[in-house]
C-alpha cells in the first residue's frame, strides 16, 4: 500500500525562483497514483492561486535578505535568518517530510539549515550558470543537485548531480491559438519582434527600443512588454516620437503578460525575440525556437545574467548585446542582420529548439519521489 509523502518546497522572491517550483509541484501532485501532501514554506505566499492549485499549504517562516553592500539592515536582516531557522526547525519537526526541494534564494536559507539539522533529505535546483549564495549553502547539504546549464558542473563535486533543464508552466508547452494575433491588433504580415524586460520591465531597453521605432516600425511589428510601472511613460514617449498613426499600429506596449496562455501564443508568432537574460525567459525562448538578441543586466547589478547569455550564445542561439555598449543603430543592424540573412536566421532558430527540454518538471518530480521512498 502506497503511504502519502510529505513535500516541502522553498524558494521565492521572485518569479524565476517561484513558478518553476510550481511547475515541479504539478508533476509530483499528478504524477503519483497517491499525491503527496504538498507544503510550501517562505515569508510569504509570492501567488496564493498558484499554490492553491497545486493543493499546496502555505506556512509562514521568516528570512532575511543578504545585500552585497553595506546596510545596517543586513543586521537586522541576519536576525531575521536566525530567527526564521528556529521556526522552520520548529514547523519541520511538526511536518517532518519526507524531503525539502529548494529553488534557491534568500528565502530557501532557513528551511534548509532547518532541514539538514534534523536529517531531512534535501534536493535542490540551480536555473543559472553558477550556483547562486542559496544554492551553494544548499549544495554542501543535499541528497541531490539538479542543474540547467552543463557549465555549473565543475562547481559540483558531488556525484548526485542531474542535468534537467528549467521547469516550466505547461501552457507554455500548448500549441499556438487561432487569430490570438489578430486579438491584439495586430492585422498585417510584417515579422513581429518581441520584446521582454522581466516582470519588472528594463527602463534602458524600453528607452532604446522607443529611440529605434522610427527605423523599425517600417519593416516589423513590436509586441512591446514594458513593466507595470513603465508602462505609461513608454506609451507617451512612443506617441511622441512617431507622429504616423499607421506607423504606431505596429506598435503594442503590454504592461506585463499575467496571462501565460497569451504569451505563449505571443512567442509562437515573434519572429525574434529581445530579452533579458533570466534563465527561465531563455528557457521559454528556445522551448519556441527563436532566435533572439539577449540583452543581460550589467555585470556590477547581476553576474548571473551576463553568464547566463554567453553560455546561452555559445549555442549559436542568440546574439549578446552589451548594455554599456548599446545604441539604438547598433539594436537596428542586429536585428536586420538576422531578420534578412535566412541562412543565419534559420540556424539560430536551429539552435535554439536544440537547447531547451520540455521534461525538466518531471525529471526532478520523478527524483524528489523516489527520494521520499528512501526516508
Amino acid at each position: 500500500m502506497e503511504t502519502t509523502k510529505r513535500i516541502v518546497l522553498v524558494g521565492g522572491g521572485s518569479g524565476g525562483h517561484f513558478y518553476p517550483l510550481m511547475s515541479i509541484a504539478k508533476k509530483l501532485y499528478t504524477g503519483s497514483n497517491t499525491p503527496p501532501e504538498l507544503y510550501y514554506i517562505g515569508p510569504d505566499q509570492y501567488d496564493g492561486d498558484a499554490l492553491r492549485s497545486v493543493g499546496a499549504t502555505f506556512i509562514y517562516c521568516p528570512a532575511g535578505k543578504k545585500r552585497k553592500y553595506r546596510s545596517l539592515l543586513n543586521i537586522l536582516d541576519a536576525l531575521k535568518t536566525l530567527w526564521g531557522i528556529l521556526v522552520a526547525i520548529t514547523k519541520l519537526y511538526t511536518l517532518y517530510p519526507d524531503v525539502v526541494v529548494s529553488k534557491g534564494s534568500y528565502t530557501s536559507v532557513p528551511v534548509i539549515l532547518a532541514a539538514a539539522f534534523l536529517n531531512i533529505p534535501i534536493i535542490i535546483h540551480e536555473s543559472d550558470t553558477r550556483l547562486g549564495a542559496a544554492n551553494k549553502l544548499g549544495a554542501r547539504f543535499a541528497r541531490h543537485v539538479a542543474v540547467s546549464f552543463e557549465e555549473v558542473l565543475p562547481f559540483l563535486n558531488d556525484n548526485n548531480v542531474t542535468v534537467t533543464g528549467i521547469p516550466v508552466r505547461d501552457e507554455l508547452l500548448l500549441p499556438p491559438r487561432p487569430n490570438t494575433i489578430e486579438s491584439l491588433g495586430i492585422l498585417n504580415d510584417l515579422p513581429i519582434l518581441l520584446v521582454l524586460g522581466g516582470s519588472l520591465g528594463a527602463e534602458r531597453i524600453n528607452q532604446l527600443i522607443i529611440s529605434s521605432l522610427d527605423e523599425l516600425l517600417p519593416h516589423y511589428n513590436i509586441i512591446h512588454q514594458t513593466g507595470e510601472n513603465n508602462f505609461d511613460v513608454t506609451v507617451l514617449s512612443a506617441r511622441e516620437l512617431v507622429r504616423s498613426n499607421e506607423l504606431l499600429d505596429h506598435y503594442r506596449p503590454v504592461s506585463f503578460f499575467s496571462d501565460v496562455v497569451l504569451l505563449n501564443d505571443v512567442y509562437h508568432a515573434s519572429s525574434l525575440i529581445i530579452s533579458r537574460a533570466g534563465t527561465g525567459t531563455i528557457y521559454e525562448i528556445a522551448l519556441h525556437g527563436k532566435p533572439s538578441i539577449i540583452i543581460p543586466i550589467p555585470e556590477s547589478v547581476s553576474h548571473d545574467q551576463r553568464t547566463n547569455a554567453y553560455a546561452y550564445a555559445r549555442t549559436g542561439a542568440a546574439i549578446v548585446l552589451e548594455e554599456s555598449n548599446l545604441e539604438d543603430s547598433l539594436l537596428t543592424a542586429e536585428i536586420d542582420r538576422i531578420m534578412k540573412n535566412e541562412a543565419k536566421y534559420s540556424s539560430m532558430a536551429t539552435a535554439s529548439s536544440h537547447f531547451a527540454t520540455t521534461n525538466a518538471a518531471e525529471k526532478i518530480a520523478e527524483l524528489v519521489l523516489k527520494t521520499a521512498e528512501t526516508h
